[in-house]
């Protein structure tokens, strides 16, 4: 239970930051920051440390505090969040169909 919160949390906020209209006016537009913000893998992946770095101020995510434990956390949080961007969008199930030759 404790992975599916950390999850769902890294998506969610990621989502947001990403996304959010509330951070038009803040997020960078160019350069290597104004990149990190508009992928949802990148900002997944500092999501997910972020996470990890503030799990003792919680009782949803319980992980040890390995530094390691921190990279894992990132790692996933950043998959996870860059894969669930990719199947869901504002109108729910993103459906591409591609036409071959």
């Amino acid at each position: 239970m404790n992975l599916i919160w950390f999850c769902l949390i890294s998506y969610g906020l990621t989502q947001i930051i990403v996304y959010g209209s509330i951070f038009n006016t803040i997020r960078p537009a160019s350069g290597k920051i104004g990149e990190l913000f508009h992928c949802p893998m990148c900002m997944g992946f500092w999501v997910g440390f972020f996470l990890w770095l503030i799990k003792d101020f919680t009782e949803l995510i319980n992980f040890d505090d390995s530094i390691f434990t921190g990279f894992l956390c990132a790692c996933a949080s950043s998959g996870v969040s860059y894969i669930l961007c990719t199947l869901f969008g504002d109108a729910g199930l993103k459906v591409e169909k591609s036409i071959t030759n």
